[in-house]
C-alpha cells in the first residue's frame, strides 16, 4: 500500500493555495473592470444629460416660432451650423425628442438642400456616437433609453449577409423606429463603415421631405407646407404599418 509523502501533501497544498490567489486576482481585476465601466457609463450619460439641457432646450423653447428660432440661429453667425448639428446629433442619442420639428425648422432657417445635409450630419455622427457606446457597454447603456421589449423586438436584425440590405431598407422606410434601429444595430457584427454609409444615405430622403416642407413654410407657400406635411405623414403611417408588420413576420 502506497502512503503518499507529507511534501507531496505540501505541494498539493501550496498548488490549491496559488490558485485560490490566482483566482483571486481574477475577481478583483474583473471587479475593477465592471467598476471602471460602471463610471464611465454614469460620466457619459451625466454628459449626454447635460448637454441636451444646455443645448435642445434653448431650440425647444422657440420651436413654436419659426422666426424666433431663425433670429436665434441667426445671431450665432457660422457657429449657429454647428449648434444645430449639435442638436440634432442629442436628438438621436437622447432618443427623446422627436427628429421631425428639427428636420422642419432646419428647412426653414437654413433653405432645402443645406437645411438636410446639416440634419443628415448631425443625425449620422449621433447614430455613430450610439453605434460606439452601444459596442463598448452593450444592454446597460441601451435600457436608459428603450426597454429590452423593444431591442428584443429587432432579433430579425440578424448578423448575416443581407443584415445591411435589411438595415438600409429600414432607413429608407417612412415611419420606421430609426431611433430604436440606432441602439440595436450596435448589438450585430456590422462594421463601422457600413453603419456610416448606411444611416448617413438611409436617412436623407425623408429628412429632405421635412426640410421641403420647412423651406415652403418660410416662404409663405402653406398650400405647399400642408402638402408635404400630409404626404409626410400618409408616408409614415404606411411605413410604419409596413415596418410592424414585416417585423412581425420575421418574428
Amino acid at each position: 500500500m502506497m502512503v503518499e509523502k507529507p511534501s507531496d501533501d505540501k505541494a498539493l497544498a501550496e498548488h490549491g493555495q496559488k490558485t485560490q490567489d490566482e483566482d483571486g486576482k481574477k475577481d478583483r481585476a474583473l471587479l475593477k473592470k465592471r467598476a471602471a465601466a460602471i463610471l464611465i457609463l454614469a460620466a457619459v450619460i451625466a454628459a449626454i444629460a447635460a448637454i441636451a439641457l444646455t443645448v435642445c432646450v434653448p431650440v425647444l423653447k422657440r420651436a413654436d416660432d419659426p422666426e424666433e428660432l431663425r433670429a436665434f440661429i441667426e445671431g450665432m453667425g457660422f457657429w449657429g451650423i454647428g449648434f444645430f448639428i449639435l442638436v440634432t446629433m442629442i436628438q438621436v442619442v437622447a432618443a427623446v425628442i422627436p427628429a421631425g420639428p428639427l428636420e422642419i425648422a432646419a428647412g426653414y432657417c437654413f433653405g432645402v438642400l443645406p437645411g438636410a445635409l446639416i440634419c443628415d450630419i448631425g443625425m449620422t455622427a449621433g447614430s455613430m456616437l450610439v453605434f460606439l457606446l452601444v459596442r463598448r457597454f452593450g444592454m446597460p447603456f441601451i435600457e436608459i433609453f428603450f426597454s429590452r421589449e423593444k431591442i428584443e423586438a429587432l432579433k430579425f436584425l440578424k448578423t448575416n449577409g443581407q443584415s445591411k440590405a435589411v438595415i438600409f431598407i429600414l432607413f429608407l422606410i417612412p415611419g420606421s423606429p430609426k431611433d430604436v434601429l440606432s441602439y440595436g444595430v450596435g448589438l450585430t457584427d456590422l462594421s463601422l463603415f457600413s453603419w456610416f454609409i448606411i444611416t448617413s444615405v438611409g436617412r436623407f430622403p425623408s429628412i429632405l421631405l421635412s426640410t421641403i416642407s420647412g423651406s415652403a413654410l418660410e416662404d409663405r407657400h402653406y398650400g405647399a407646407f400642408a402638402a408635404v406635411l400630409i404626404v409626410v405623414a400618409v408616408t409614415g403611417v404606411i411605413g410604419g404599418a409596413a415596418y410592424r408588420r414585416w417585423a412581425k413576420k420575421q418574428e
